[in-house]
């Protein structure tokens, strides 16, 4: 059987959950507080921006790498046979754009 808590005893557990519970409750006020929840949410949106970014920043340089070697040599000279038409086309479709935004104005 157990031994029988002295009136002492008792009274030093109940102080020592009493201080437990004041600092679980100190944890619980900190965490609803109003800035502790809007701080909490900032870096979350932070921290997922800056990992978007980051993602859009590797493909986008990714992108431009493949496009560079596919209309420059590995000296760096451009490769006349493929920019020249890659060229026309977009001067095609500048000239198509503002032929139909002029028919439009009409």
């Amino acid at each position: 059987m157990s031994e029988a808590r002295t009136p002492a005893q008792i009274e030093a557990d109940i102080v020592r959950r009493r201080e437990q519970l004041a600092v679980t409750l100190d944890e619980i006020g900190i965490r609803v507080h109003p800035k502790t929840i809007i701080g909490d949410a900032k870096a979350k949106v932070t921290s997922t921006v800056d990992q978007t970014a980051g993602r859009a920043f590797v493909a986008v340089n990714r992108v431009v790498s493949d496009v560079k070697a596919r209309f420059t040599h590995e000296d760096g000279a451009p490769r006349l046979e493929r920019v020249v038409p890659a060229a026309l086309v977009v001067v095609a479709v500048v000239g198509l754009v503002a032929a139909s935004s002029r028919r439009g104005r009409r």
